[in-house]
């Protein structure tokens, strides 16, 4: 019987309709010659549900203390892995107003954390997997992401042993009540951080208690609803303009969503001035001691970025964004990203969950957005035999911010997955649109002399 951490009760107890302590994934996969149903969906989660026990556990509260993973001896597998389709003919708009109205969708807290969504109808004959789960699930240490035990990096599957699972019989009240007392007493500073997260919950809904940081273009008070964008760019183009310019591709991608916002905030005729400037809080994986630890060798440690939205000089910004990151890959602290990328498994979900953690840890610091980029493999990997050719990353909203974005790198491709709030941000697919004009304004600072077509947003197997 294990018990959560005081963050996991903090996130169990700061989720409401208006904040669904969740986040996401989306995933396109390539027809092939077997293709992927619901009924080979199950069948391939069956197999490997075992190596994620805690996707069959629900959390119970005990009345004091932090609540406990039990397993649910109702569990059902049909309540958590689903099917949608898209009417014709599947594009990727449609795709994209389906995971927004799917992500902002409530996780039934009464069962297991997680949800699993096959979506048909997409162009060519594709699908797409969308992974849900909620951040009390997925810590990166104990549990990682259902995605990262699904997927293989070769067309062949493995054979892994599996058993008939039975629950586990439940403790009963005494005893939860005797274990609750017993952790208590060997651990009395972790009862403290469980009650001050009981605390935080009831201070947030006193009135003035929002410690968010001021109003602007990316604050809203958060509605139910989501919007959701999709970009992908190649990701020569950020090399490119890394090797002509210094810094790293990490800092490119920055930059590119810096002036993104800048343009974005053009078209709604948004004041912008040389100082506009907003937080980013920007995880980033280190070898230090500080940090939320992972079971991938390495801990991820919150960033506070702060993005020159004003500067007008695309080339400027990213010295700016570069400089800024300076002192972090100078300390000694810093993982490569080509070491993230040759992780066993796809391990880019995993730490994007572990990502959204450390920003929500780190609220106090009064930052505007969250933006989590994680490098992946440059190999294909595959879901039964099925090749995955798209991969995009659906942070959650939280406080009073209104967007944010997950950023991943895969098969020499960036994908860049936006979600806004429906009702403050509704043209969250010109902020994707303004994001790819700001990266191809830097690309063309390279060389003044080259010329480029108009390009509209670049989907290349979704459209």
């Amino acid at each position: 019987m294990q018990r959560l951490s005081p963050l996991d009760a903090m996130f169990l107890a700061q989720d409401s309709p208006t904040v669904p302590r969740q986040i996401a994934s989306l995933a396109i996969l390539e027809p092939g010659k077997n293709g992927l149903d619901y009924d080979r969906l199950i069948h391939v989660i069956n197999e490997r549900i075992d190596l994620v026990p805690r996707y069959r556990q629900v959390p119970r509260g005990v009345g004091i203390g932090a609540p406990v993973w039990l397993d649910d001896e109702n569990f059902d597998i049909s309540m958590h892995v689903r099917r949608s389709a898209l009417p014709r003919p599947g594009s990727s708009e449609a795709l994209d107003e389906l995971v927004g109205r799917l992500i902002a969708r409530r996780l039934d807290l009464d069962r297991p954390l997680w949800e699993l969504y096959l979506i048909e109808g997409l162009a060519g004959g594709r699908v797409a997997l969308l992974f849900k789960a909620h951040q009390a699930l997925v810590d990166g240490s104990e549990t990682v992401d259902l995605a990262q035990v699904l997927l293989e990096e070769t067309a062949k599957e493995r054979d892994i042993p599996h058993e008939d699972w039975n629950p586990r019989s439940q403790p009963t009240s005494a005893a939860l009540l005797a274990g609750t007392l017993n952790q208590t007493v060997r651990n009395p500073r972790e009862a403290i951080r469980v009650a001050e997260v009981a605390l935080g919950r009831i201070a947030r809904l006193l009135p003035g208690s929002d410690a968010q940081a001021p109003h602007s273009v990316l604050s809203t008070e958060l509605s139910r609803h989501r919007r959701f964008s999709s970009l992908a760019a190649d990701l020569d183009d950020f090399r490119k303009v890394r090797d002509a310019h210094g810094g790293t591709v990490n800092d490119v991608i920055l930059a590119a969503i810096t002036g993104g916002i800048r343009g974005w905030m053009l078209t709604r005729a948004e004041p912008v001035t040389a100082k506009t400037r907003f937080r980013a809080m920007v995880p980033m994986s280190v070898v230090s001691d500080d940090g939320l630890p992972t079971s991938l060798g390495s801990k991820v440690r919150g960033h506070l970025l702060s993005l020159p939205v004003g500067e007008t000089n695309p080339v400027v910004r990213l010295h700016q964004v570069s400089y800024a990151l300076k002192d972090h890959r100078e300390t000694g602290s810093a993982v490569a990203a080509n070491k993230l990328a040759n992780l066993p498994g796809f391990a880019t979900s995993t730490f994007h969950a572990v990502g959204s953690r450390v920003a929500a840890s780190e609220e106090g610091r009064g930052h505007q957005i969250v933006i989590t980029n994680v490098p992946g493999p440059q190999d294909p990997v595959y879901m039964a035999g099925e090749a995955i050719t798209e991969v995009y990353p659906c942070i959650p909203l939280s406080g009073s911010r209104a967007v944010a974005i997950g950023v991943t790198s895969y098969t020499n491709k960036v994908f860049f997955g936006i979600v806004g709030d429906r009702d403050a941000v509704p043209d969250v697919d010109v902020l994707a649109q303004c994001i790819e004009d700001a990266l191809l304004e830097l690309v063309e600072t390279i060389d003044k002399r080259s010329t480029h077509a108009p390009r509209g947003r670049q989907r290349p197997t979704k459209a």
